[in-house]
């Protein structure tokens, strides 16, 4: 029998999205997975989404939480399954037919990877090819190029610290595989664009963009002894960007004068004449 992939739905005020995100799970072609839906205390009409959809798919489960944020909720979810493979979804996203069955095939056939998952595309209010660098242990630490949706195996999560919850605005699956991954680990990412990101004009994502130098210390704090080595070079690259930006606003300021606005226009023949006779 293939093992039961379980797929933790987080779901906090998405109702109006929820209903894709579970077709895209009911239409997979793996036999064997269990839905989890974690409802993060949503103010919206969620529960009644997911019990139109609990006679079609008796493999679906609901559990309301208080509002704790989505690291708890997708612990919550993961502790609460019964599958050999673990993979998330948020409400607002969708998964290709063979997404499951792809994922799961190739952890059965590469016990030695622990972590897998495929090219992705945006939809919504951007569409296209979502690019994502290479994996490498060393390159996460400074950008994450795995999405949420990857799976891996339960008994790996168990011997984890889980989702931390003070990643509250954002990047809690960057922060998650730096405390999941060691750098001996093997990642795999299978290339088909099989999972399918939702943009949407506000969304955590764009809350995370806002809030980029406070959760960039979050997981620098989360994780110090991953960066201690690097710290030389995080200090000179910090100086180096308080310098330019410093350039940079000087030329700025150079740029809005009186002065530069006169010199540019006596210049500006001068200037045509050279482009002329480049030549």
């Amino acid at each position: 029998m293939t093992p039961l992939v379980s797929i933790i739905i987080t779901c906090y005020n998405k109702a109006l999205f929820l209903g894709e995100a579970l077709d895209s799970v009911s239409t997979q072609t793996y036999p064997n997975i269990e839905i989890i839906v974690v409802d993060d205390g949503s103010p919206d009409n969620t529960s009644d989404v997911v019990t139109s959809y609990t006679s079609a798919m008796p493999n679906l489960r609901y559990i309301r939480q208080e509002n704790q944020g989505v690291s708890i909720a997708r612990n919550n979810g993961i502790h609460a399954a019964n599958g050999q493979y673990i993979m998330s979804l948020d409400a607002d996203d969708t998964i290709s037919p063979t997404y499951v069955e792809k994922c799961a095939n190739y952890l059965m056939n590469h016990s030695d990877v622990k972590l897998v998952y495929t090219i992705a595309d945006t939809f919504g209010i951007q569409n296209g090819k979502w690019d994502l660098p290479p994996y490498t242990h060393e390159a996460l630490l400074w950008t994450n190029m795995v999405h949420y949706c990857a799976m891996f195996r339960r008994e790996d999560f168990l011997l984890s610290t889980g989702y931390n919850p003070n990643m509250v605005k954002g990047f809690e699956d960057w922060d998650f595989w730096l405390s999941f991954l060691l750098p001996s680990d093997k990642v795999h990412c299978i290339e088909e664009r099989l999972f399918h990101w939702r943009i949407l004009e506000y969304s955590r994502s764009t809350d995370a963009d806002n809030n980029m130098q406070t959760l960039l210390r979050q997981i620098y704090h989360n994780h110090e002894e991953l960066y201690q080595p690097y710290l030389q070079d995080i200090v000179f690259f910090h100086e180096m960007w308080g310098h330019n930006e410093w350039l940079y606003h000087r030329a700025d300021l150079v740029r809005h004068s009186h002065a530069y606005r006169i010199g540019k226009f006596i210049l500006k023949p001068l200037t045509w004449i050279r482009q002329k006779t480049k030549y």
